[in-house]
Order: C-alpha cells, then sequence, then structure tokens
C-alpha cells in the first residue's frame, strides 16, 4: 500500500504560480513512476505530467513549457511546478504512483495508487 498526500495548492491570480507537492509513504519510492492528473468539474480526469524511475519527465501538450516535473527519491516526494497559470488550470489536481513498469504513462488506468487530490484555482 502507498499512501499519497499533496500540499500546495490554493487560489493565485491569473500569470501567477504554485509548486505543488506530493509526498509518499514506503521504502521503495525510486522504483516508482508518478504522475499528475487533473479533473476540473463536469470534465474527466486528464493527464498533465509525469516522471519515470529513472526521471525521464512527460507533459501534456497544454502544460508544456509552463509546467515543470521533479523528484526528490531521498525526500520520497514529487513535485510539480506551475508557472504561467491560467484560468483553464483550475482544477483538483491528483497524484498518482505507478508501481508495474508499465510503459505507458499518460493514462489514469495506469497508475495503482492516488492521492486524495488538492484544489487549485486560477483567477482572471
Amino acid at each position: 500500500q502507498v499512501l499519497l498526500v499533496e500540499s500546495g495548492g490554493g487560489l493565485v491570480q491569473a500569470g501567477g504560480s504554485l509548486r505543488l507537492s506530493c509526498a509518499a509513504s514506503g521504502r521503495t519510492f525510486s522504483s516508482y513512476a508518478m504522475g499528475w492528473f487533473r479533473q476540473a468539474p463536469g470534465k474527466e480526469r486528464e493527464f498533465v505530467s509525469a516522471i519515470s524511475r529513472n526521471s525521464l519527465t512527460y507533459y501534456a501538450d497544454y502544460v508544456k513549457g509552463r509546467f515543470t516535473i521533479s523528484r526528490d527519491n531521498a525526500k520520497n516526494t514529487v513535485y510539480l511546478q506551475m508557472n504561467s497559470l491560467q484560468p483553464e488550470d483550475t482544477a483538483v489536481y491528483y497524484c498518482a504512483a505507478e508501481t508495474r513498469y508499465s510503459v505507458v504513462l499518460r493514462t489514469p488506468r495506469e497508475y495503482d495508487y492516488w492521492g486524495q487530490g488538492i484544489q487549485v484555482t486560477v483567477s482572471s
């Protein structure tokens, strides 16, 4: 069992920045791929970013160049630095852990554990 806890969300004006953190339990964090997804009201959960076990990074087109994912295996934590935030980035953001060595990291079904989600609201 892997427990994931997100932090760092909140309310920010358009053009602002936030950094999300996701702390994971367990001793084998370095063996997980980690992802960030988001879900806006009335919409499906969508991929935002992922980082592999060897720190390869992946981004959705709509956040590329604005968001940066990183991980600190010593702290069992993955981060999502979000810059140039826009109202359309408003959503509940979820971190997720993939533990079965899937080669696909852009779909929710590949992930085994999820955090509770954290609200990010961007005002115009």
